[in-house]
């Protein structure tokens, strides 16, 4: 039986999907100052930040002022955080160049800060260096090797320095649902539900669990990381075993290849046995990307929309709406 707010509910089969959530570590107070990108909403509230910065440093009474304004810490230097920071920065400097007249490219500061050594720690180190050559050349700081110990309204203290911000991003580290709790379970690998090899609840016949709030291991004996391709994987698995009886045998993660996007024209791509990187790959992401989208319909459209956007710059509307906050 399955209790919620809106009432109970028998089952035959439970899956639970309930995916993870930024892991602030203790501080979920910086939530409210550094949101993170795993929902439209949060998505919103970045871009409504980001462009009354820029508005706002049109009209600032001093250059300190709109310095500060124009300035953006990203957090966190994985996939997510380097695609952001390099987004930010070629798309800031194109709109500071196309759209204010008391505002120039040089005047956008855009910090990229990671606690590690170096920047997309799981991928090999060339493709981490590539990355880290990109962003600079882009304008982006890359600070690695620092921690951040605060963060509030109006900037971040960085290792005891304290550099004011009119836009904070968190993409430091993500946590499990706390569904475990739900199963009162431990949980293991930050919070995650063990499963089996047919991804069933470890002390469950009829619960199974996928995705990032699962924790299974893989060949190599680790833990499979919380990838769209494994949840994906692990759902046409699951299906198709609920569908037509209990598997054979046991689910096995075929790995596609990891992936970053770093700016326009620029990704990094690790298959294992090979790499690539550049515009080939960031070519190859975007073909990936569409070939993997629901219908023709629809990756008709979004081939329409990537190049006119492409072509013109153009990123949608540039609305500041005041409800995502």
């Amino acid at each position: 039986m399955v209790l919620s707010d809106g009432g109970s509910l028998s089952y035959d089969h439970l899956v639970i999907a309930t995916g993870s959530d930024y892991n602030y570590f203790g501080h979920d107070e910086w939530r409210t100052f550094a949101p993170g990108l795993k929902s439209i909403h949060e998505a919103r509230q970045i871009r409504h930040r980001l462009l009354l910065a820029f508005e706002r440093a049109e009209r600032a009474k001093s250059e300190t002022e709109k310095q500060a304004l124009l300035t953006s810490i990203v957090i966190g230097g994985g996939p997510t955080g380097v695609e952001m920071a390099g987004a930010i920065s070629e798309l800031g400097r194109f709109m500071i160049s196309r759209d204010f007249r008391n505002l120039q490219p040089d005047n956008l500061r855009v910090i990229l800060v990671e606690a590690g050594p170096r920047i997309l720690a799981a991928f090999p180190e060339h493709l981490s260096e590539y990355a880290r050559s990109y962003l600079e050349k882009i304008g982006v700081e890359v600070r690695t090797a620092k921690r951040v110990i605060d963060i509030r309204a109006d900037g971040a203290d960085i290792e005891g320095k304290f550099v004011t911000a009119g836009s904070i991003i968190w993409g430091a580290g993500v946590k499990a649902s706390p569904a475990h709790l739900w199963l009162r379970i431990a949980g293991v690998a930050g919070g995650r539900i063990p499963v089996d090899e047919y991804l069933r609840v470890q002390g469950f016949d009829d619960i199974y669990a996928l995705g990032d709030t699962c924790a299974m291991a893989g060949a190599d004996g680790k833990f499979l990381p919380g990838l769209a391709q494994v949840a994906k994987q692990q759902g046409m698995y699951l299906g198709e075993n609920l569908r037509g009886g209990r598997a054979v045998s046991g689910f096995k993660f075929k790995n596609r290849g990891n992936t970053a996007v770093i700016g326009r024209n620029a990704a990094v791509f690790d298959f294992g046995k090979w790499t690539m990187k550049g515009r080939a790959a960031w070519l190859l992401w975007a073909l990936v990307h569409v070939y993997l989208l629901i219908n023709f319909e629809k990756r008709l459209l979004v081939v329409i929309q990537w190049v006119g956007r492409y072509i013109t710059r153009q990123r949608g509307a540039r609305i500041i709406d005041e409800t995502a906050e």
